[in-house]
Protein backbone atom coordinates (compact mmCIF):
# COMPACT_ATOMS: atom_id res chain seq x y z
CA UNK A 1 0.00 0.00 0.00
CA UNK A 2 1.35 3.42 -0.92
CA UNK A 3 1.97 6.09 1.71
CA UNK A 4 -0.86 8.12 0.20
CA UNK A 5 -3.36 5.25 0.45
CA UNK A 6 -2.28 4.47 4.03
CA UNK A 7 -2.72 8.13 4.97
CA UNK A 8 -6.16 8.27 3.33
CA UNK A 9 -7.25 5.10 5.13
CA UNK A 10 -6.08 6.45 8.49
CA UNK A 11 -7.91 9.75 7.98
CA UNK A 12 -11.12 8.10 6.81
CA UNK A 13 -11.11 5.82 9.85
CA UNK A 14 -10.66 8.78 12.19
CA UNK A 15 -13.40 10.75 10.40
CA UNK A 16 -15.77 7.83 10.92
CA UNK A 17 -14.78 7.71 14.59
CA UNK A 18 -15.46 11.44 14.97
CA UNK A 19 -18.86 11.07 13.29
CA UNK A 20 -19.78 8.59 16.00
CA UNK A 21 -18.48 10.97 18.67
CA UNK A 22 -20.59 13.82 17.27
CA UNK A 23 -23.64 11.54 17.36
CA UNK A 24 -22.95 10.85 21.06
CA UNK A 25 -22.76 14.59 21.67
CA UNK A 26 -26.11 15.04 19.91
CA UNK A 27 -27.65 12.46 22.22
CA UNK A 28 -26.28 14.31 25.26
CA UNK A 29 -27.60 17.60 23.89
CA UNK A 30 -31.04 16.08 23.35
CA UNK A 31 -31.24 15.11 27.01
CA UNK A 32 -29.77 18.36 28.38
CA UNK A 33 -31.75 21.13 30.01
CA UNK A 34 -33.22 23.70 27.62
CA UNK A 35 -30.65 26.40 28.43
CA UNK A 36 -27.72 24.08 27.78
CA UNK A 37 -29.27 22.60 24.63
CA UNK A 38 -28.83 25.80 22.64
CA UNK A 39 -25.12 25.98 23.44
CA UNK A 40 -24.64 22.28 22.73
CA UNK A 41 -26.40 22.45 19.38
CA UNK A 42 -24.32 25.48 18.40
CA UNK A 43 -21.12 23.57 19.21
CA UNK A 44 -22.35 20.49 17.34
CA UNK A 45 -23.13 22.63 14.28
CA UNK A 46 -19.60 24.05 14.36
CA UNK A 47 -18.13 20.54 14.68
CA UNK A 48 -20.18 19.30 11.74
CA UNK A 49 -19.05 22.25 9.64
CA UNK A 50 -15.41 21.55 10.49
CA UNK A 51 -15.93 17.86 9.77
CA UNK A 52 -17.38 18.66 6.35
CA UNK A 53 -14.36 20.83 5.56
CA UNK A 54 -11.99 18.02 6.56
CA UNK A 55 -14.01 15.55 4.50
CA UNK A 56 -13.75 17.81 1.44
CA UNK A 57 -10.00 18.10 1.93
CA UNK A 58 -9.79 14.33 2.16
CA UNK A 59 -11.68 14.07 -1.14
CA UNK A 60 -9.20 16.50 -2.72
CA UNK A 61 -6.36 14.42 -1.37
CA UNK A 62 -7.86 11.24 -2.83
CA UNK A 63 -8.15 12.93 -6.23
CA UNK A 64 -4.59 14.26 -6.15
CA UNK A 65 -1.90 12.41 -8.02
CA UNK A 66 0.76 10.50 -6.13
CA UNK A 67 3.23 13.33 -6.68
CA UNK A 68 0.86 16.15 -5.62
CA UNK A 69 -0.66 14.71 -2.46
CA UNK A 70 2.28 15.75 -0.28
CA UNK A 71 1.44 19.39 -1.06
CA UNK A 72 -2.10 18.90 0.24
CA UNK A 73 -0.98 16.98 3.32
CA UNK A 74 0.08 20.08 5.30
CA UNK A 75 -3.30 21.76 4.88
CA UNK A 76 -5.01 18.51 5.70
CA UNK A 77 -2.97 18.10 8.87
CA UNK A 78 -3.86 21.64 10.01
CA UNK A 79 -7.59 21.12 9.43
CA UNK A 80 -7.29 17.74 11.11
CA UNK A 81 -5.65 19.15 14.23
CA UNK A 82 -8.31 21.88 14.51
CA UNK A 83 -11.16 19.40 14.29
CA UNK A 84 -9.50 17.04 16.73
CA UNK A 85 -9.03 19.82 19.30
CA UNK A 86 -12.60 21.05 18.85
CA UNK A 87 -14.06 17.59 19.36
CA UNK A 88 -11.95 16.99 22.48
CA UNK A 89 -12.98 20.37 23.86
CA UNK A 90 -16.68 19.80 23.17
CA UNK A 91 -16.54 16.30 24.63
CA UNK A 92 -15.03 17.61 27.85
CA UNK A 93 -17.60 20.43 28.10
CA UNK A 94 -20.50 18.09 27.42
CA UNK A 95 -19.20 15.72 30.05
CA UNK A 96 -19.63 18.28 32.80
Amino acid sequence: MSMKKAYEKKLQGKLDEWSAEIEKLKAKADSAEADAQLEYYKQIEELQSMQEAVSKKLDELKEAGDDAWEDLKAGMDNAWDSLSSAIKSATSRFGQ
